[in-house]
């Protein structure tokens, strides 16, 4: 008996293990990516909610932007979800999954890379992670009562891969098959084996309501409430308004340990602005509960105002581990001279962080570099290990630095770019075959430098201006254009821009979403995440390394390996990121401490007497 499998038993339920003619089989409660998942198969409930909290009162909370579906699940639209912070509150317009934990739906807070069963009982898998079971609960309910079957796991599936956003398209192409073993049993069976992430990823698969769906255009936007099967209904649409969200009093699974503590508002009340600016101050006057500050300014200098002098309001900076997203400006690459990448390096060297940081960001963030900042996948130092053993076949298709020095960017003083770096960026346009002439950066047909960068958001064009003045110091136009979200969502689907400033967001354990990211077959998936249309053997081949990984150390080492190779190929302007979540709320919104990976709002409760 192996080591992994006497650590198992010595767990007692936790894992069952049980030998078959071909491979050792685990049935269990819960699932880790590594290892054993932190809570036991009997446990009551997690560590960081408080399993005693009332259950009372209405929260009110924002929601930025607007929305023009209830569907979060298709190309068409922008649901609630999928604005900003919404996923944060804790209560979505989200079909449950079979597992939660390691997905949107509800993240563990002290786990990086576990779940525990929801729908799912249990699940069953071989060692050779070639496939996987999941034993539904019977007492599993959709709100009209109907029971949750293997059926309606298997219409998600089907439903998702035809008609879902290309996301769940990109995921679930490593299932081979689906098996429906029995009423409540449904088996996975996956395109290759040693795939243990696509566990986690079917865990996080929203179970839909076949019935519900029959007569219903699946891929269409609407504002009819779906049928769900979670704590929560809505009760109240104002179409791209105002949402209001009620506690479901027979909720199926009120009683599961992996719910004790959480969902404890009666009512939650969301309306939407367009305009963060607005939204502070409404949030000043006492319209809503809640508020993510993103806007380093605002934080350093707006709550001086009475109710957080009278402690009615808290101000809370909150650090946590949680990886923050890629966030850059992203290169086009399908389009010329961005296809270029000593072109891309040296637009690059332009973008003057440091002056921005103490200008307009008051020093609040650091310079993002890596991908996966604020997490152990970043690539630093220089290449060893089994990072090393992934890059060294493709040492003649690298950049011979890779392997020297550490990835860096030019750094400022904080007062302009130095003369220094602007002669060296003028060196890689020159290299590329674009020269100054006649004060503007020409190619060798004479026709000059010119692009577009595309935004929805026109606060950020006070961060691009800047940038646009040290291009223009080499005879370089950049024009800023901000357009509606419709237009924007459309343009982007459609990969219609020459550079944006977006955000890729980034888990406790990178996987599939990778492969939509940078994988070069989804360069041109209509509605795909592969902005910069990377088209690259090399990424390809270290996320291939990625979602094969075994043990921990092999995806760390793949992670960063990824993470190298894109950096060297500028196939984005890196941005910024903080480690700390900033925070303002009523002070009678109470919590435990907070967990290193979720603000975990969903396990906070409402006390009134604290204020």
């Amino acid at each position: 008996m192996t080591l992994y499998c006497k650590s198992i038993l010595v767990s007692l339920l936790m894992f069952l293990p049980w030998a078959t003619a071909s491979a050792t089989v685990y049935k269990q409660h819960g699932y880790a990516l590594y290892g054993l998942p932190k809570y036991p198969a009997d446990f009551t409930h997690l560590d960081y909610v408080n399993p005693d909290a009332p259950k009372r009162g209405t929260l009110r909370v924002m929601g930025s932007g607007t929305f023009n579906t209830l569907n979060p699940y298709t190309l068409k639209g922008t649901s609630p979800v999928n604005t900003g912070n919404f996923a944060q509150y804790g209560v979505t317009e989200l079909n449950e999954p079979l597992m939660v934990g390691s997905g949107l739906y509800d993240p563990s807070g002290d786990e990086p890379y576990s779940a525990y069963g929801l729908i799912a009982e249990t699940l069953e898998f071989s060692d050779d992670r070639s496939w996987v079971v999941f034993n539904l609960r019977p007492e599993a309910r959709f709100h009209d009562g109907t029971a949750i079957t293997a059926q309606d796991v298997a219409f998600s599936y089907e439903t998702l891969k035809e008609q879902g956003h290309p996301n769940y398209r990109s995921l679930l192409q490593e299932i081979q098959r689906v098996d429906i073993l029995g009423s409540h049993r449904i088996r996975f069976v996956f395109n290759r084996t040693n795939n243990p992430l696509l566990i986690l990823r079917l865990g996080e698969l929203p179970v839909l309501p076949e019935h519900y769906w029959q007569d219903r255009e699946f891929s269409e936007t609407t504002f009819e409430p779906g049928l769900n099967s979670g704590p929560y209904r809505i009760t109240h649409v104002r179409p791209g308004r105002r949402l209001v969200f009620e506690r479901v009093e027979d909720y199926w699974g009120k009683d599961l340990p992996i719910n004790q503590g959480k969902y404890n508002v009666d009512r939650l009340e969301a309306e939407f602005y367009r305009d963060n600016s607005v939204a502070f101050e409404a949030f000043k006057a006492g319209e809503f509960d809640i508020y993510f500050d993103h806007k380093a300014s605002n934080w350093a200098n707006a709550y001086d105002f009475p109710a957080v002098h009278e402690g009615k309001i808290e101000q809370r900076a909150i650090a946590h581990d949680i990886p923050s997203s890629t966030q850059g400006l992203f290169f086009n690459t399908r389009r010329s001279p961005f296809d270029e990448r000593k072109i891309r390096r040296a637009l690059g060297m332009l973008f003057d962080f440091e002056w921005s940081n103490r200008v307009l960001f008051y020093n609040a963030y650091e310079r993002s570099l890596s991908y996966y900042p604020n997490s152990p996948f970043a690539a630093a130092n220089v290449p060893s290990g089994q990072e090393f053993l992934y890059l060294e076949p493709f040492r003649e298709q690298l950049d011979p630095e890779l392997f020297r020095e550490p990835f860096t960017l030019p750094i400022t003083d904080g007062r302009g770019i130095p003369r220094s770096t602007l002669r060296e960026a003028v060196d890689l346009f020159a290299e590329a075959g674009w020269t100054l002439r006649q004060g503007r950066l020409r190619d060798a047909d004479g026709d000059p430098l010119v692009f577009e960068v595309l935004l929805v958001n026109s606060s950020l064009e006070r961060i691009l201006q800047p940038y646009r003045t040290n291009l223009a110091r080499l005879g370089i136009d950049m024009h800023i254009r901000t357009v509606d979200r419709a237009q924007y969502r459309s343009r982007l689907d459609q990969f219609d821009y020459d550079m944006i400033l977006a955000t890729l967001p980034q888990g406790l354990s990178p996987g599939m979403e990778q492969y939509g990211y940078f994988h070069s077959s989804q360069r041109n998936v209509r509605g795909g995440r592969n902005y910069a249309g990377i088209d690259n053997p090399i990424v390809d081949q270290m996320i291939e390394h990625l979602l094969s990984a075994s043990t921990r150390p092999q995806q760390v080492a793949a992670a960063k390996a990824l993470d190298r190779v894109m950096l060297w190929e500028h196939y984005t302007i890196p941005n910024w990121y903080i480690n700390y979540h900033r925070i303002a709320h009523r002070s009678w919104l109470q919590s435990k401490e907070l967990p290193p990976y979720s603000l975990s709002i969903r396990s906070w409760w409402i006390d009134k007497s604290a204020e």
